[in-house]
């Protein structure tokens, strides 16, 4: 009984240590696969942020020359402002009467209604160039970084889960005929 017990013990620590090594052995090349996984993945981010540094610099770019173009239309109307003022002026200087002060005044409200509006619709062109030129980029970098992505990550099948409904309801219709069926007797 002695020897068989001694047999089986080992046994058990042969098959041990082979589970040990085989265990030690997997790990290692386990680890070694996750860590050229990991040198390939860093390796496949260097385009991307290549991308975005670039996207960068066109975003920067766009920025500015939209900044720019509203610091010329901020020139352009404050210019314009003290034009008109300087031309009210001039006309009140000249006006004879009140009622000539009044109409003169009146007379420079269109022109002055028209500066309005082209200033804000200039306003308006500035941002809408600029809007679209942050969205070309954006697309750009989209197309580029986030469609590629998808195209390599594998398509996950969901398989839909079997509902038990069925089973019950045939159990539940078993029970009130039964019900019924002693009932009846």
């Amino acid at each position: 009984m002695i020897n068989q017990m001694q047999d089986f013990v080992a046994e058990q620590t042969a098959a041990l240590t082979t589970q040990v090594r085989k265990l030690r052995k997997e790990s290692v090349e386990t680890v070694r696969e996750v860590a050229a996984g990991s040198a390939e993945g860093l390796k496949s981010l260097k385009s991307p942020v290549r991308l975005f540094a670039r996207s960068g610099v066109k975003l920067t770019s766009v920025s500015q020359s939209a900044v720019a173009n509203l610091i010329e239309l901020q020139s352009d109307m404050v210019t314009a402002a003290l034009t008109d003022a300087a031309l009210r002026l001039e006309r009140a200087s000249r006006a004879d009467t009140i009622v000539d002060l009044v109409r003169d005044q009146v007379e420079l409200v269109p022109a002055t209604r028209e500066r309005f509006v082209g200033d804000a619709q200039r306003a308006v062109q500035i941002l809408k160039h600029a809007g679209r030129d942050f969205r070309g980029v954006a697309a750009h970098v989209y197309e580029r970084v986030v469609e590629p992505v998808e195209e390599r990550i594998p398509e996950v099948k969901l398989q839909k889960r079997r509902t038990k409904t069925t089973t019950r309801k045939a159990k539940a219709k078993t029970k009130t005929t039964r019900a019924r069926k002693t009932a009846a007797a």
